[in-house]
């Protein structure tokens, strides 16, 4: 589920450098890649969320469910950069309930 979307003037692949930085000086356990779209994924326990840009051009704040550190990873974000909070999470193009 897609639960908001960073705004930023640049291109993705420029502001991920940035973005990176952000995310290593807040969050202790992540991982990232650029290679024709940008990623980051953020653990906590068996918590996951993905920031990355599969779906858009700007970076997406995605998890499989609800949970607490969909908030932090919003919250962390709002603080440095402008961030547009659905009011209720999108489904992605794979998640549209239909079996594969």
């Amino acid at each position: 589920m897609i639960f908001a979307e960073m705004v930023y003037p640049d291109e993705y692949c420029d502001f991920h450098k940035e973005l990176k930085a952000y995310v290593a000086s807040n969050f202790a356990h992540w991982d990232s890649g650029l290679q024709c779209d940008s990623w980051f994924w953020i653990f906590d326990g068996d918590q996951k969320v993905a920031i990355d840009t599969f779906s858009s051009m700007k970076h997406q704040i995605k998890s499989s469910t609800p949970g607490p550190l969909v908030q932090r990873v919003i919250d962390i974000l709002k603080i440095k950069y402008e961030v547009n909070v659905y009011a209720r999470p999108e489904l992605e193009g794979h998640e549209d309930g239909h079996a594969i």
